[in-house]
């Protein structure tokens, strides 16, 4: 089973960490382009190094695009929503987008912990069926 990770870049650091139980359990992980080269560095964050703000729409939009290839290449999704901003189980824009594709392209949408708190994009979160792990990797169907 290939699986293709979506989650904040602020949390790439988790995201790399529960890579490899996710790897353990037999499943080929599909990474966004900036998390495999953070783990290709040993876990090195290079998004605390990154400026941003330097960074342009065409070069945003080729990171956008090149992670939908890998949903398109994957068979289901995981979502990693952890903290952000103080809100738990976070979605945010971006991962809402790329969940969006998997949900066209019928690929089972899985998230890691449960429904975000206080999130202005929860009917459209849940409008896509995901199914909730509540923090059981083990739950995943491959």
């Amino acid at each position: 089973m290939n699986l293709a990770i979506c989650a904040s870049a602020s949390n790439y650091p988790q995201v790399i960490a529960a890579s490899y139980n996710i790897e353990e359990l037999g499943i080929n992980v599909l990474l966004p382009a900036t998390a495999a080269a953070m783990k290709e560095n040993g876990g090195k964050n290079i998004e605390a190094d990154r400026d941003w703000s330097s960074v342009t729409a065409h070069e945003k939009a080729s990171f956008i695009r090149g992670h939908f290839t890998e949903i398109e290449k994957s068979d289901a999704i995981l979502v990693m929503n952890y903290e952000k901003h103080g809100k738990a189980n976070y979605i945010g824009p971006n991962v809402l987008m790329e969940m969006a594709i998997a949900f066209y392209l019928n690929k089972p949408i899985y998230v890691l912990n449960g429904e975000p708190e206080e999130s202005p994009l929860i009917d459209e979160i849940l409008g896509l069926e995901p199914i909730f792990l509540d923090g059981d990797l083990t739950k995943i169907v491959h």
